[in-house]
């Protein structure tokens, strides 16, 4: 006999997993439209207050200086000479509250009539689920480069 009960609490599961998914694969694909649109509310709301973020060259330590990034002469000097900010699919982890999102990410940059890749990361994203959905708790980067580190961190995020 189908235990009904059984079935529909796997459902519910199963069903949930996907939304988180879904809510994550969200979060990560706003991040390079948010960047290259210079959207800071967009922005500002994909990551925790105390969110860390490390690219390597230099990290940024709460939503402020994230956004602070965002709006330095560095960033926008970027984004209005053209770019984008290009994640490749995550492999997504979720484990209850906490997920963690492993990728590639590229950045484009206008050369001429033409784009050519300035920077091409290893990613691991390490999120919470809050009251307000899922959040960015850190992103690493790191240059794929052939160093170790970076195909270490690719590994941390998926094995």
């Amino acid at each position: 006999m189908v235990d009904v009960d059984a079935r529909m609490t796997a459902l519910e599961q199963r069903v949930r997993q996907l939304e988180d998914q879904v809510a994550i694969y969200q979060i990560l694909s706003t991040y390079g439209a948010a960047a290259d649109g210079a959207s800071h509310k967009a922005m500002t709301e994909l990551w925790t207050d105390d969110a860390v973020y490390d690219a390597q060259i230099v990290a940024f330590r709460g939503k402020a200086e994230i956004l602070a990034m965002l709006k330095s002469d560095m960033h926008q000097q970027i984004i209005t000479g053209g770019a984008a900010h290009v994640i490749g699919m995550p492999s997504v982890s979720i484990h209850g509250d906490t997920a963690v999102a492993t990728c590639c990410a590229r950045l484009y940059r206008k050369d001429g009539d033409s784009y050519r890749a300035w920077r091409v990361t290893a990613c691991r994203w390490d999120l919470v689920r809050t009251a307000k959905g899922w959040r960015i708790k850190s992103r690493v980067n790191k240059l794929l480069n052939g160093d170790e580190d970076a195909r270490e961190l690719l590994r941390s995020g998926i094995e």
